[in-house]
């Protein structure tokens, strides 16, 4: 399979138009024609659909989308791995880091750790949502995700870095019976006004999940996604949440509101690092997964955070 088609392919389904799509290549459209014609023979699919408003790919077409844009991807990193089989590590390596929990945390100690090791890996930090990841991730746009669960998940692997836990942030004014560094049982936030991300988010099913284990439903008050607005909508005596002891450090407002532990039960969440169990990592990207779990381990060791059960000593 001769790679420029399937680079001409694609072009075609990102402009919507094989007139465009020749411009962008600069060749000519009878001959990027040719090229698409080959390929439809090659699978004995139709890929394409023309009309008056442009070109759509057929599911075949959607197919083949996603595998050219990881063989393609695979392609890139093995000349490129094999130009700098001489040299110190380098190239370009994306990483998701999932808000909400300790993957955003763990950004800037990436950040710092992978400049010190690896100066010459470009990284590439991007923030979003488990299940966007996921799909980034088996179609090649995306190296590697640090996300919520440990799956199974079809078409990737999970590798577990630490687990973590969460807290109830709360504004001073609020009383709860017992020491301020006592836990607080779930059964007693019952009825509190919460203020908690929409429920695909993790931090939502896990809450909803607590509770429903001890047969009762939180008192959801307002459904906020943006960590800024929840932050001083706690200060301001508006409500509390929940969220993971990362995330509960950063929108906790010094003599404002106060970060309590839950107990009975215990809310956790653990974290993993996610690749393609198709695709294979490059050289940079393996040295940058190698980074991150380093770090889970030391982050492990601070005592807010466990490192997993089958995670080594």
């Amino acid at each position: 399979m001769d790679t420029r088609r399937l680079k001409s392919f694609l072009k075609i389904v990102d402009t919507g138009s094989l007139t465009r799509a020749a411009a962008a290549l600069n060749i000519a459209q009878p001959a990027l024609s040719q090229q698409l014609q080959s390929l439809e023979a090659h699978f004995r699919q139709k890929l394409l659909i023309r009309s008056q408003q442009g070109v759509t790919p057929t599911e075949a077409g959607r197919v083949l989308y996603r595998h050219a844009q990881a063989i393609l991807k695979q392609f890139e990193q093995a000349e490129a791995d094999v130009k700098r089989s001489s040299t110190s590590l380098s190239g370009h390596v994306s990483v998701g880091l999932a808000p909400y929990s300790a993957g955003g945390t763990l950004s800037l100690a990436l950040l710092k750790a992978a400049r010190e090791t690896h100066p010459d890996i470009m990284l590439h930090i991007v923030e979003g949502f488990a299940v966007a990841f996921s799909e980034l991730i088996m179609n090649g746009r995306i190296d590697m995700a640090v996300m919520q669960g440990a799956g199974p998940m079809r078409g990737v692997s999970f590798q577990p870095l630490l687990v973590e836990e969460f807290f109830l942030v709360t504004p001073v004014e609020v009383p709860f019976p017992g020491a301020a560094q006592s836990a607080i049982p779930l059964a007693e936030l019952v009825g509190i006004p919460l203020m908690l991300p929409s429920k695909l988010n993790f931090v939502r099913r896990a809450v909803d999940a607590a509770f429903n284990s001890i047969h009762q439903s939180p008192n959801i008050v307002a459904e906020v996604e943006s960590l800024g607005t929840l932050r001083d909508a706690v200060a301001e005596g508006t409500g509390s949440t929940i969220l993971p002891w990362s995330v509960a450090c950063q929108i906790a407002t010094p003599s404002r509101s106060v970060i309590r532990a839950i107990s009975s039960p215990t809310i956790e969440e653990t974290v993993s690092v996610c690749v393609s169990d198709q695709l294979p990592l490059s050289e940079a990207a393996v040295a940058i997964r190698n980074v991150l779990l380093d770090i889970a381990l030391t982050a492990a060791r601070s005592g807010r955070w466990q490192a997993p059960k089958d995670a080594a000593d």
